[in-house]
């Protein structure tokens, strides 16, 4: 359910608890995935502002929804050259003002890569990984991001926002990880090996 028009305040309950619903639905991967939750957890429930209200950094740690394309069949993810970061990154961006972050998926998919969102049976509408990151740059603010994963045959993205990126490149896991940090969102590593357990383990059922 999305609302919108109003700014998540101390007084609006409902998105609150439903950011709260979906932090709670990731198992997480590692220690550091575990702190970053609990920092998350703690963030939304003391009442702060959450979504970002002014570009780039009001109020200094807000939301942000990635989306990793997959296309199943050359068993491929889609990374973007992101201008501002200058890494390679998933595609996503701000959840705006009382948007539910699934909405923010299917907006950004459409803006940045001209398809429609279609949630990856892996894990469906829900995210499967959550990240606190500094950002680097001007403007240094801290994002909290909900990585969700999606589908899509990789000949229906034939154009892509260049405004926001210089490229868009289609890798194998084993190719991701091979890749070197610097290069990558820092957390782009532990992403794909937790896809990766998440790909095995629907296999195996």
């Amino acid at each position: 359910m999305t609302s919108t028009g109003h700014p998540l305040s101390d007084h609006d309950d409902q998105p609150r608890a439903r950011l709260l619903e979906l932090v709670g639905t990731i198992d997480p991967w590692d220690d550091l995935e575990r702190i970053h939750l609990k920092t998350a957890t703690q963030w939304i429930a003391s009442g702060a502002p959450v979504y970002r209200v002014r570009k780039p950094d009001v109020p200094a740690m807000h939301l942000v929804s990635y989306f990793v394309v997959l296309d199943d069949t050359r068993d491929q993810l889609l990374l973007v050259a992101h201008r501002k970061a200058g890494l390679w990154l998933p595609a996503g961006g701000h959840v705006e003002p009382g948007e539910d972050p699934w909405a923010a998926v299917v907006r950004e998919c459409r803006e940045e890569l001209g398809i429609q969102a279609m949630a990856s049976p892996i894990s469906g509408e829900l995210p499967l990984f959550l990240t606190v990151t500094e950002t680097r740059g001007q403007g240094t603010h801290t994002d909290v991001s909900l990585w969700y994963l999606l589908t899509a045959d990789a000949d229906t993205i034939t154009s892509y926002d260049q405004y926001e990126f210089n490229a868009i490149r289609w890798l194998t896991d084993e190719q991701v990880l091979e890749e070197s940090d610097e290069l990558l969102d820092p957390h782009m590593h532990r992403f794909t090996h937790k896809l990766q357990h998440a790909r095995a383990g629907r296999h195996c059922g």
